[in-house]
């Protein structure tokens, strides 16, 4: 089993930055992709980005168009760790924010695909 635990969630003013860090149990961390995604009341979850496994070349990134230049995803598999870092926030990007683990790296823009999640971490962007 796999439990992550996401932090780093708060108040920030429009225009600022914020970063969001997802720790994971065991040392397989680096087997899975892990995703992003948020939830804001009353929507559905959506996604916003995904970092693969480190591989030869590098890890794969993918991120939705609404956050593409403004957030970044790193890992730190020695830490057992994944991070999103937030700049130049909107209040659209209020939303609790999940982090989660797939054991593979296909429909990563899909919730159904992951297997492990977090709890959340709420992200409130004030205008």
């Amino acid at each position: 089993q796999v439990q992550l635990v996401e932090s780093g969630g708060g108040l920030v003013q429009a225009g600022g930055s914020l970063r969001l860090s997802c720790a994971a149990s065991g040392r397989t961390f680096s087997s899975y992709a892990m995703g992003w995604f948020r939830q804001a009341p009353g929507k559905e979850r959506e996604f916003v980005g995904v970092i693969g496994r480190i591989g030869r070349s590098g890890a794969n990134l993918y991120y939705a168009d609404s956050v593409k230049g403004r957030f970044t995803i790193s890992r730190d598999n020695a830490k057992n760790t994944v991070y999103l870092q937030m700049n130049s926030l909107k209040p659209e990007d209020t939303a609790v924010y999940y982090c989660a683990a797939d054991s593979g790296f296909r429909d990563y823009d899909s919730p159904s695909s992951y297997d492990y999640w977090g709890q959340g971490t709420q992200v409130t962007v004030s205008s």
